[in-house]
C-alpha cells in the first residue's frame, strides 16, 4: 500500500499536476493568512464582511479557498488594512 506522500511525490512528476497543485497550495496559504489576520484583529466573519461591504458568505468562501472575484478579494484586504503588491517570480529556464 502506497502512502499519501509517495502517491503525491509520484503525481508531482507531472508538470500539469504540479502547476495546479502549486496554484491550490498558494490559494490555501492566502486563505489561511486572511483568516488568521481577521482573528488577530478580533473580528468575526460577519464583522469583517460588513466592514468590507461583502456578504458573510463571500468572506467564508475566500477563507475556505474558494475562488472569488478580484473586487471582492480587494475589498476584504482593504478592510483588513492590507496592502497588495505583485512580485515577479523568478522563472527557471
Amino acid at each position: 500500500m502506497r502512502s499519501l506522500k509517495n502517491h503525491l511525490d509520484n503525481k508531482l512528476k507531472s508538470k500539469s499536476f504540479k502547476e495546479k497543485f502549486e496554484e491550490e497550495k498558494e490559494l490555501v496559504n492566502i486563505s489561511i493568512e486572511l483568516q488568521s489576520l481577521r482573528e488577530k484583529k478580533g473580528l468575526s466573519q460577519s464583522d469583517l464582511a460588513k466592514k468590507a461591504h461583502v456578504t458573510q458568505q463571500q468572506l467564508s468562501k475566500i477563507e475556505n479557498g474558494i475562488n472569488c472575484n478580484l473586487s471582492t478579494f480587494l475589498k476584504v484586504c482593504h478592510a483588513l488594512d492590507l496592502e497588495i503588491s505583485i512580485k515577479n517570480r523568478k522563472l527557471s529556464a
